[in-house]
């Protein structure tokens, strides 16, 4: 891309010395630190989904970024395409904002998707992750090989989710020893 490249150069120390910066400017540009270019957010989504590990910063005050960049693309991606929410699920997610449950679903939800990517993974083998069309084909199918993945993942899934559960007990005995109310038995 064209257009005036920072002349500074500033190193910016990163807890991972692997780790791609992307500086973010005030005119909303992004700078790739070790391309010494700009980018769009459609390259920094390439980046993700080639697994670059990078971290985005405030290129005046070194303010961790990432995330709002990050959800920058999934609005994108919600927006402009095949959405992978729903509306109600959505509106589910939406719901545990400031609830108690809140940690409790993004851990769940991380785990899951992990479970997930793991399963993918072990599918692909070498080869690039499936298409949504092979992925169904792949769903359906009833070979033990198969079958056998898609327990595991529901296991893992299970095992989350029961942890998730744990969790949840250990939290309502602790609210209620404070405020100094006998647990059901």
């Amino acid at each position: 891309m064209t257009g005036n490249v920072p002349k500074k150069k500033s190193k910016v120390k990163s807890e991972n010395a692997g780790q791609r910066i992307i500086k973010k400017y005030p005119n909303r540009r992004l700078y790739d630190t070790l391309t010494s270019a700009y980018v769009t957010l459609t390259e920094v989504k390439r980046l993700v989904i080639e697994g670059v590990d990078l971290r985005v910063v405030d290129a005046k005050t070194q303010e961790d970024l990432t995330r709002s960049i990050l959800l920058q693309i999934l609005l994108e991606e919600e927006t402009c395409g095949a959405p992978m929410f729903s509306e109600s699920a959505l509106i589910n997610i939406i719901r545990f904002y400031g609830q108690l449950m809140q940690g409790f679903m993004g851990d769940y939800l991380e785990k899951n998707m992990q479970s997930f990517m793991d399963l993918q993974t072990e599918m692909a083998g070498q080869q690039p992750p499936p298409t949504p069309e092979v992925w169904q084909k792949l769903i359906t199918m009833k070979s033990p090989v198969m079958q056998s993945l898609v327990q595991s993942y529901a296991e893992k899934s299970r095992e989350a989710f029961q942890k998730m559960q744990e969790q949840m007990d250990q939290q309502t005995l602790q609210l209620l020893e404070s405020l100094r109310i006998k647990p059901p038995k």
